[in-house]
C-alpha cells in the first residue's frame, strides 16, 4: 500500500467526476480502503474509518505539516478495529510519519474517540474549541454505571414507553468514556476566525454550531479547501438535537444560523470535506437545501400540532423517512425536540405538561 502523492492526485485520470442533487463528487466514488491513505488535495490525505451504526464510516485527513510530519483531524472510535486501521496506516503508506497534532473538529466519539491515545503514541498536542473540549471531558468524566432519573424522567416526558425507558436503561449511562479514551488534561484552543499555520499552508478556524456546540470546520482559503467535519454532510443533514444538559436550547436555531455564516464566510467553488459521506463540491447549494429542507419540517410540525397536541415522539413520522427503533430513539427524540423547541422560540407551538408527565405541543 502506497499514499498518492500530490503529483498523482493532479494527474490522475481514473477519477470520473458525478453528479446528484447539484453536487459534484469530483473522486467519483473513489475511497481510501482500510489502511491506505487517498490525497485529495495538495498536502491534504484521506482517511476512511468504520464505525458501527446507519453511518458505516467516519472521514479522517492527515494535513502535511512541518518538519515531514502531518496534523491529524479527527481519529475516529476507541474500537480495536479503528486502532488497528490506523496502525496499518502508520506502518504502510505513512510509515515514518509522525502526528504532529491532533485536531479534533467536535467531541463526538466517532471523531474524538482516538485523539487521547493518538495524542499519547505521538506525543502530540491535542487542538479542539473550548466548548468541544470541555462537553467532551465531561462525559468521560461522568462514568456512572446506571441511568440519571433526570434522563429516565425527560425520555417519559418526551413520550418513550416505560419498556423503552427500561431498555435504554440497561445499556447504562457509561458508554461514552467506554468509546473514547481519556484526553490530556491540557489542549490547545482553536478560536473562531484565527488562522492556524499547517506546514506550508494557513488554514482559518470557522466555528459552527447546533450539531455540536463550538464545531471547528477549516478553510485554506488558498488551495479553496474547506474541512467541514459534520457542520456540512453531502447527502444526509447532522443530528441536531436537544438533550438532557440543557433543555432549553434552541440548536436549530444555531444551526441555521450557522448555515448563514458559512455562506458569508465560504467560497462557493470550495473542495468540501465532511466527516461522512465522500469529498464534494457545491457548498452553497448544500448549505441551502439543508436549510430549506428544515423549515419545511418546521412548516409541516406545525400543520401537524395544529391538529391535536402531539408528544415528542408522535412527530417521528414527519420528521424521519423511515420508522424509528430502539437503537435510533435516542436520536430521533432529540432532534424532534429540537425542532418543537425551535417552534417554540418562533411563537409557533407552545409546550404543555399533562398530569401524566408528558409534555404535548400544540399550534400557538
Amino acid at each position: 500500500m502506497t499514499a498518492r502523492t500530490d503529483a498523482a492526485f493532479v494527474a490522475d485520470e481514473s477519477f470520473v467526476p458525478t453528479s446528484h442533487k447539484g453536487l459534484t463528487y469530483p473522486f467519483g466514488g473513489a475511497e481510501p480502503g482500510d489502511g491506505e491513505v487517498m490525497a485529495v488535495a495538495p498536502g491534504v490525505r484521506w482517511v476512511r474509518l468504520k464505525v458501527p451504526g446507519p453511518l458505516k464510516h467516519v472521514n479522517c485527513w492527515l494535513l502535511d505539516d512541518d518538519e515531514g510530519g502531518a496534523a491529524l483531524v479527527d481519529a475516529g472510535m476507541n474500537r480495536p478495529e479503528t486502532r488497528d486501521a490506523w496502525k496499518a496506516v502508520f506502518k504502510g503508506p505513512m510509515a515514518g510519519i509522525r502526528v504532529t497534532r491532533m485536531i479534533g473538529t467536535h467531541f463526538h466519539p466517532d471523531h474524538i474517540g482516538l485523539a487521547g491515545w493518538m495524542c499519547d503514541h505521538h506525543a502530540a498536542p491535542l487542538w479542539m474549541t473550548r466548548g468541544e473540549w470541555l462537553t467532551a471531558q465531561m462525559l468521560v468524566a461522568d462514568a456512572r454505571p446506571e441511568t440519571p432519573k433526570e434522563v429516565s424522567d425527560y425520555r417519559h416526558a418526551a413520550g418513550w414507553t416505560n419498556e423503552q425507558i427500561e431498555i435504554a436503561a440497561r445499556h447504562g449511562w457509561a458508554n461514552f468514556g467506554r468509546i473514547v479514551r481519556p484526553m490530556p488534561m491540557s489542549y490547545r484552543r482553536m478560536i473562531d476566525g484565527e488562522t492556524i499555520r499547517i506546514g506550508a499552508r494557513d488554514w482559518r478556524v470557522i466555528v459552527g454550531s447546533g450539531h455540536s456546540p463550538e464545531h471547528a470546520c477549516l478553510l485554506d482559503e488558498a488551495a479553496g479547501v474547506f474541512i467541514a467535519g459534520d457542520q456540512v454532510l453531502p447527502r444526509i443533514s447532522p443530528n441536531v438535537s436537544v438533550g438532557i444538559t440543557e433543555p432549553q436550547a434552541d440548536p436549530l436555531g444555531e444551526w441555521f444560523a450557522s448555515i448563514a455564516k458559512l455562506k458569508r464566510e465560504v467560497p462557493a467553488d470550495v473542495l468540501a470535506l465532511p466527516g461522512h459521506g465522500d469529498p464534494f463540491t457545491g457548498l452553497h447549494p448544500r448549505l441551502d437545501a439543508m436549510d430549506r429542507e428544515h423549515r419545511e419540517r418546521l412548516d409541516e410540525l406545525e400543520a401537524f400540532l395544529a391538529q391535536e397536541p402531539r408528544r415528542a415522539t408522535d412527530c417521528f413520522g414527519r420528521l424521519f423517512r423511515r420508522a424509528i427503533g430502539q437503537e435510533m430513539l435516542g436520536m430521533a427524540t432529540g432532534e424532534a425536540m429540537a425542532h418543537l423547541r425551535r417552534l417554540e422560540v418562533e411563537g409557533r407551538a407552545v409546550r404543555e405538561t399533562g398530569d401524566d408527565g408528558v409534555w404535548r405541543w400544540c399550534a400557538a
